[in-house]
């Protein structure tokens, strides 16, 4: 959400940005804001005029009563009632104006980073960086669920009889192999100095509201029906959320995160054969990292924070590249984000893992997240990054590490959790 006063002495600049995001339907919204902000402060002005002047008559009243001016007194006391009545319509017109300003401010985007690239959609997301040599080997790879069945590690028959599409069972070395997926990213990320936690997994709509937009919010969430009170879709949610109202010293800064939990998503619409299986679903683990810090160092922890994601697939023999995302592509609160996709052997092509974004003070700003410096308060930054989400990142993982014999190769960073093992054996092997 942006300043209201950024709004006001930069009207224009704001609808660019919106042009620049092709929302061209809030441009509307700008000068609605800008007109109700005038007659709020308009409200707030003669509000205080007509509190001044209540003193000011109630000293009268007390003059002229001594004089034994009744009349005039009991004049002035309706002077003075009829200033109450019209307080009290300004201040019930105050209210309604700055609801008004509010719905609409929830909704017009945050400003761009300069260096964003403009476009209208993922499809005109900018390629930055690769890292890893993509591999296309001599033998066929299976479809990502087929890998899976060949070591009895998936069952999504039964997931549908138990919860409908977009469910899975995760069973044996698969299951495995996701929780040993997740505990080493949990160890990379407090190897890097970041502090681990394990938030609530649902959260208020105050919360629900202050972290993402209207649109996002509404295609990700699930209510929980008769309360306030809604399943997380990702872990940045109850971990920015956990700074809701609060007032942090700036010498405690940075405050870097790195949290586990389950996530939930709606997940809406019908999608093609390659975001069958576990790739698109319902629920999933995520390990996810988040900073809160200074202003002017959220750019730097931008780049830091991606660099993790890239350093931890390459550990893993998957190859990655960074994908900038264009202006039509990044959600309203966003000042600028970058995908990691993995590169998948099967289709010849990277796909999504995880996503990195800068926030600005966006969500600070929603939320009330504070920061105490030795020149005053001001709104801290926001960061969150993908370590890891499987089972989606396992799709990567088996891909890019599946033997012509039907193995699957163990990276000697996973190992440890695995027991050891430097191969999974399908079944029909053993």
């Amino acid at each position: 959400m942006l300043d209201i006063r950024f709004l006001r002495e930069n009207p224009e600049l704001v609808k660019e940005n919106i042009r620049n995001k092709f929302q061209d339907q809030k441009l509307v919204m700008v000068d609605e804001v800008i007109a109700l902000d005038k007659e709020n402060r308009e409200i707030k002005q003669e509000v205080e005029a007509l509190r001044a002047q209540k003193n000011q008559l109630s000293k009268q009243i007390g003059g002229l009563m001594a004089h034994g001016q009744k009349e005039e007194a009991e004049a002035v006391k309706k002077q003075v009632t009829a200033n109450a009545d019209r307080v009290e319509e300004l201040t019930n017109r105050e209210k309604e104006t700055e609801e008004e300003i509010r719905k609409r401010m929830l909704v017009i985007p945050n400003i761009i980073d300069p260096s964003v690239p403009i476009g209208k959609d993922d499809s005109e997301n900018v390629e930055v960086e690769r890292f890893g040599e993509p591999v296309v080997p001599d033998f066929e790879i299976p479809y990502h669920s087929e890998i899976m069945e060949s070591f009895s590690g998936i069952d999504l028959d039964a997931a549908r009889r138990v919860a409908g599409n977009g469910f899975y069972y995760l069973m044996g070395d698969i299951a495995r192999l996701h929780s040993a997926v997740i505990s080493y990213a949990r160890d990379f990320m407090i190897d890097r100095g970041f502090t681990y936690c394990v938030p609530p997994f649902m959260i208020r709509s105050d919360v629900v509201t202050g972290v993402m937009s209207f649109a996002e919010m509404e295609a990700m969430m699930y209510k929980i029906e008769g309360e306030d009170l809604y399943l997380i879709g990702t872990s940045e949610h109850s971990m920015i959320g956990k700074f809701i109202d609060q007032i942090i010293q700036e010498d405690t800064l940075p405050l870097t995160l790195t949290s586990y939990s389950p996530c939930f998503r709606k997940e809406k619409g019908a999608h093609g054969l390659e975001e069958r299986g576990v790739y698109r679903i319902h629920q999933f683990e995520k390990q996810e990292m988040i900073v809160v810090c200074k202003p002017e160092e959220s750019a730097e922890w931008y780049d830091k924070l991606w660099r993790n994601t890239v350093d931890l697939f390459r550990t893993l023999d998957i190859p990655v590249r960074t994908l900038e995302c264009c202006s039509g592509d990044l959600a309203d609160l966003k000042v600028k984000s970058v995908d990691v996709e993995a590169w998948s052997p099967r289709q010849q092509k990277y796909f999504e893992v995880g996503s990195c974004s800068n926030l600005g003070d966006a969500q600070a700003r929603r939320l009330k997240i504070r920061i105490n410096g030795k020149d005053g308060k001001y709104l801290a930054h926001t960061l969150n990054n993908t370590v890891v989400a499987p089972p989606r990142m396992l799709i990567a993982f088996l891909e890019n590490n599946l033997n012509a014999d039907g193995t699957v190769s163990i990276p000697k960073a996973l190992q440890p959790y695995m027991g050891g093992k430097e191969k999974l054996i399908p079944d029909a092997q053993k």
